[in-house]
């Protein structure tokens, strides 16, 4: 059972997220999304070669968020947004008229011990939700040095 604060807190953190989206991203934007951006190191490099894209990157870690924020205002890179969001949360907010071109995905966490697989993020569910939110021709670009992650994942991608 979840309490009504709990509810509360957690309908306060949407709102947030789809205020900071609409604020910060264009009505009709098509982004470049890196999941798990981390301190953004790639996607500032990206945003750097590929000026004419919106490229956003999301994290779970504040920390690492303010530091790809500094990395982008040092560069002075106005295509790049980071957020901190969880994926699932940022799709939720996303507006209705902002499409996602290309995903990348770079070494998530690939949770090994079977009991924890549920936390993976490839996962059926979350992969139909991405679906409806990239355009056409969209691509995932998906790494990990995780073999058993890999394979699990290029098995839901096929379906």
């Amino acid at each position: 059972m979840v309490s009504a604060a709990h509810q509360a807190r957690l309908a306060t953190r949407r709102e947030g997220h789809r205020h900071a989206l609409a604020t910060a991203l264009p009505p009709d934007a098509r982004c470049v999304l890196e999941i798990g951006c981390g301190h953004g190191h790639f996607l500032a490099a990206y945003a750097e070669r590929h000026r004419d894209r919106l490229c956003v990157g999301i994290d779970l870690i504040g920390e690492r968020i303010g530091r790809a924020l500094k990395k982008r205002d040092r560069a002075g890179l106005s295509n790049l947004q980071f957020f901190k969001m969880e994926a699932r949360e940022f799709l939720d907010a996303l507006p209705s008229g902002v499409e996602i071109t290309d995903v990348y995905l770079l070494f998530p966490d690939p949770w090994p011990k079977k009991r924890h697989h549920k936390h993976r993020l490839l996962q059926a569910g979350f992969l139909s939700a991405l679906a409806t939110r990239m355009s056409r021709g969209s691509r995932l670009f998906f790494r990990t040095d995780h073999q058993p992650y890999f394979d699990a994942a290029a098995a839901g991608l096929a379906v």
